[in-house]
């Protein structure tokens, strides 16, 4: 039987309808990724199914002793227990158990117990110690610290009251929390927003070693790829469910919008050609005619005709640069930055990060990654003039125009916007446009109408990152620091500001979590460490992709990374080479099997929607008997359409 089970479920907050209804399955082995626009909606129906909020129309069914565990995006009030108290806490039953076996020591070591006494307290404490050492008891302590560790909680942390921790950490506190006690059905919103690269691939490692089944709000597409196996889309107050990653979700869904877009185009053009003809001939000699295809198109608009497909509500990126630089954009030479002194005791400055000799030539793309708090942005900073350099030197090339993009967009410094502006001025401070240009030009990015009047502080986090890149591209610079361009964006926002800054013909020092961007883009890698005891950070730059160092420093055999290392032009040969060998195996039969095989997979899955229905009718009427029997069909079926997109994944695979 299935985990959760949501029919015709509805939410709206006063007269704003935030979905209305939806129907979801959860099953015991599912891995769903929840994807779609900021404001869409996923938040609201994650609390209705995790219980945190009730829906306004719609039930839902639980299986009986099921556990729901769920993260929010932000943390709720913290007492005064401490970190490493509040996890233990989560043991307290076993804990209990501990207590007991310790007093039973202490009775085997009593001279009071009596010979028989002592026989029976031994047995009780085989069988006692046996059940605890099962329920993982002698484990305990090394599971909680391996969970803090894991999340970058330090040590210093572990001993702090939880309502002493800041937002970030008590969200890692939070989710610490949600893996240790191992719900049946974990619900996360945005687990990776307070995590540095490497806690979240340690959680993509807990992940997927999970035994419950997973539902994760998430805008990080590379952890989405690795984690999940369905993805729930939603859109315009609905939600469309796809099979796979995030990867396959995204062909699926343009597959699937180009077809509707082809289809509504070829409906709108036959409803022309038969309104045309009915004018034409509904008085004349074929007015019998006429009628019949006016009443046939009558009926098709009521019953048949395709609604039009979405608009297009994706922001545009027009990303240029004014003039050249020279071929040298940075150089650093024994470059140590951090703060100076400044409480006037004569105390000295205090390093942040030292950084290498380095060159970063024009058309670079250089990602600079590490932990939190090792001197990334501080680094950052220094270049933009905001910070003194603490030793050494680095010097800009001839013609370089640096644009800024803020990891926080707020405040008074380099690039940053004045929460009491309005989103107009905001993008009038960096060029003086005519009103009706100005306006055009925030429609590009998705400010229409009165929201070019709105104050910054009016905006979300979201919000606030588009009028942010707006000022960007009007700055024509031709060297971009960006601290976290992505954060706040929508996945298709982040697609579209990849792909701009693939096409950015200036240099770029990309400062991110966002594995995927450094992925697509990086071409070389500035990866810092912090320092083992006190002193600064380091910096080791690989000239390379992401690929390649992940392979490097996952121990990859040398012909794996020959293969990741080979030049583009030599792979994309070898691909093509592989293409046209698959292409010449092709045959009639093959293609014949596939088409028989989808045939098969669209009667299953009619079958699948079938017995929803009959499903949602039973739970209506209460008869819980029959809800059982349809769901365990749902299920045979289920699992029989998954088996034959795997064939069909394969055989596809094979026609290619």
């Amino acid at each position: 039987m299935s985990l959760l089970v949501g029919n015709q479920l509805a939410k709206s907050y006063g007269a704003n309808d935030v979905f209305e209804n939806i129907d979801v399955r959860i099953e015991h082995d599912d891995r769903i990724g929840f994807v779609g626009a900021n404001g869409s909606g996923k938040t609201s129906l994650l609390r209705v199914l995790a219980g945190v909020e009730s829906a306004n129309a719609g039930q839902i069914f639980v299986a009986q002793t099921i556990r729901r565990g769920y993260l929010p995006q932000d943390p709720p009030p913290a007492g005064d227990q401490t970190l490493y108290e509040d996890l233990h806490d989560i043991f307290a039953s076993l804990l209990a158990q501990g207590e007991e076996l310790r007093a039973l020591e202490a009775r085997m070591t009593d001279p009071a117990t009596s010979e028989a006494e002592l026989d029976q307290i031994l047995i009780d404490y085989g069988h006692k110690q046996e059940a605890f050492e099962r329920a993982g008891g002698y484990t305990i302590d090394q599971r909680v610290k391996s969970v803090l560790s894991g999340l970058g909680l330090e040590e210093e942390l572990w001993h702090k009251p939880l309502a002493h921790l800041s937002g970030g950490q008590r969200t890692r506190a939070l989710l610490g929390r949600l893996l240790l006690e191992e719900p049946d059905l974990l619900m996360l919103d945005e687990p990776t927003n307070h995590l540095d690269v490497r806690s979240v691939e340690w959680l993509e490692g807990q992940l997927l070693a999970w035994k419950g089944a997973l539902l994760v709000v998430s805008h990080d597409r590379y952890f989405l790829d690795t984690v999940v196996t369905r993805v729930w889309e939603m859109t315009h107050h609905k939600l469309e469910t796809y099979r796979g990653n995030y990867s396959h979700f995204r062909r699926q869904r343009d597959d699937r919008l180009e077809r509707w877009r082809k289809e509504y185009e070829q409906q709108q053009e036959f409803i022309r050609e038969t309104e045309d003809f009915v004018r034409r001939y509904k008085a004349g000699q074929r007015s019998k005619e006429a009628q019949g295809r006016e009443t046939r198109l009558k009926r098709f608009m009521e019953t048949e005709a395709l609604p039009p497909p979405p608009s297009d509500q994706r922001i545009r990126l027009p990303l240029r640069t004014d003039i050249r630089s020279g071929d040298l954009v940075l150089r650093t030479r024994r470059l140590l930055v951090g703060y100076p002194s400044t409480d006037g005791n004569g105390s000295g400055p205090t390093p942040i990060l030292a950084v290498p000799d380095l060159d970063l030539y024009r058309g670079k793309i250089a990602a600079l990654i590490g932990p939190n708090g090792a001197g990334k942005t501080t680094l950052i900073r220094t270049v933009l003039g905001e910070l003194e350099l603490l030793k050494g030197t680095f010097q800009l090339g001839a013609g370089v125009e640096i644009g800024y993009l803020a990891q926080r967009h707020v405040g008074a410094g380099f690039g940053l916007m004045d929460s009491n502006q309005t989103v107009l001025d905001a993008l009038l401070d960096i060029k003086n446009l005519q009103l009706e240009r100005a306006r055009t030009y925030l429609g590009q990015f998705l400010f229409r109408g009165d929201d070019v009047y709105k104050s910054i502080d009016q905006l979300s986090g979201g919000q606030r990152s588009r009028i942010a890149l707006a000022r960007l591209t009007l700055q024509g610079a031709n060297f971009l620091l960006l601290d976290e361009p992505t954060n706040h964006l929508d996945l298709d926002s982040q697609e579209i500001l990849q792909d701009a800054l693939q096409q950015f013909p200036g240099t770029i020092l990309l400062v991110t979590h966002d594995r995927a961007l450094v992925d697509a883009l990086a071409t070389e890698l500035w990866i810092v460490e912090p320092d083992e005891g006190d002193g600064p950070s380091r910096m080791e730059v690989f000239n390379g992709t992401w690929r390649q160092w992940t392979n490097e420093r996952n121990g990859q055999t040398a012909q794996s990374n020959a293969a990741a290392k080979m030049p583009e032009p030599e792979q994309n040969q070898r691909e093509q080479q592989r293409d046209e060998r698959r292409q010449r195996q092709t045959s009639a039969r093959h293609q014949a099997d596939l088409d028989e095989l989808e045939q098969q997979i669209h009667r299953l899955e009619a079958r699948v929607v079938e017995l929803e229905e009959k499903m949602a009718a039973a739970s209506l009427t209460q008869d819980y008997a029959r809800v059982q029997a349809i769901s365990n069909e749902h299920e045979a079926v289920r699992r029989r359409v998954e088996q034959q997109m795997d064939r069909w994944a394969e055989m596809a695979e094979a026609v290619v």
